[in-house]
């Protein structure tokens, strides 16, 4: 009742593990951005459909999948190679996917972030991301990072899905954050311009505020040690001992390369060099 959406590129190592916890699925679906691995190989042994096209960016490349993927389901669950399915929330989705009254057409969710072989329970909490879903009644916005704009009303979900994001190593880590922070860099500057999305603080929906909270990063000073304080005392990192000390840091490297390359493009807008 259930069709699930993994979108990979050179994901032959975490594939499998996470096919494996989504086997229940009828319907599994691999949008792969031309792996030069054994990734759609792996995905084709293992049951599931493959369809490949060149990666955009995030927001370009989801709403592709909504409009162009013939899912078997009305609901889809979307995933990504490095994430696992937990049976707690299987059994949570296949509830919401049978009840014919369910109005809600899209749902959040949060899942446990592992760093240093343990879950970042305080710097890294369980934020809510939309990954739950009809297809035709949700588009994305933003390079990265997207933001849903849901047709209907939305819920959130009790259970939470597991997420290895350092699965590659730092240096992947690194290199693929130093893409993002080039996205959010023209995402910021898209907002400081008054072209971005709109979102109040003071919503009742908490992804609302967490997308309001997010535009007003982009305009505070001392973003990095800001960022570093925030996720280190005012979240609790500092309970996570010395992995929870490490990951607080790297997001504070990440914020830093946000701002400078924000300073970049405003330099070259004047035609001025970096």
């Amino acid at each position: 009742m259930i069709s699930i959406l993994i979108l990979t590129l050179n994901e032959e190592a975490n594939l499998p593990a996470c096919l494996d916890a989504v086997r229940w699925s009828d319907d599994i679906v691999v949008l792969d951005s031309l792996s030069t691995d054994r990734t759609a190989e792996i995905a084709r042994e293992r049951g599931a459909r493959v369809v490949q096209r060149p990666f955009d960016n995030w927001a370009a490349h989801q709403n592709w999948a909504h409009a162009n993927i013939s899912f078997r389901h009305p609901w889809v669950f979307y995933l990504d190679a490095d994430e696992r399915m937990t049976p707690d929330l299987q059994r949570e989705l296949e509830s919401i996917a049978a009840n014919p009254d369910e109005a809600r057409v899209a749902f959040y969710g949060g899942r446990r972030n592992y760093f240093m072989g343990q879950w970042i329970r305080h710097a890294y909490p369980p934020s809510a991301i939309m990954r739950f879903f009809r297809p035709e009644k949700v588009r994305f916005e933003r390079l990265v990072n997207p933001t849903p704009v849901i047709d209907g009303p939305h819920g959130y979900l009790r259970e939470m899905f597991i997420h290895h994001n350092f699965s590659k190593g730092m240096t992947e880590w690194l290199e693929k954050h130093n893409r993002y922070a080039t996205w959010e860099a023209e995402e910021g500057m898209k907002l400081l311009a008054g072209q971005g999305p709109r979102a109040s603080l003071f919503s009742g929906d908490r992804a609302v505020r967490r997308k309001a909270l997010k535009n007003l990063s982009f305009r505070l000073p001392c973003r990095p040690l800001i960022k570093f304080a925030y996720l280190y005392l005012v979240k609790g990192g500092i309970c996570d001992g010395y992995p929870g000390y490490v990951y607080c840091r790297l997001q504070a490297i990440y914020e830093a390369m946000i701002v400078v390359k924000m300073i970049e493009l405003r330099r070259r807008a004047r035609g001025q060099a970096m």
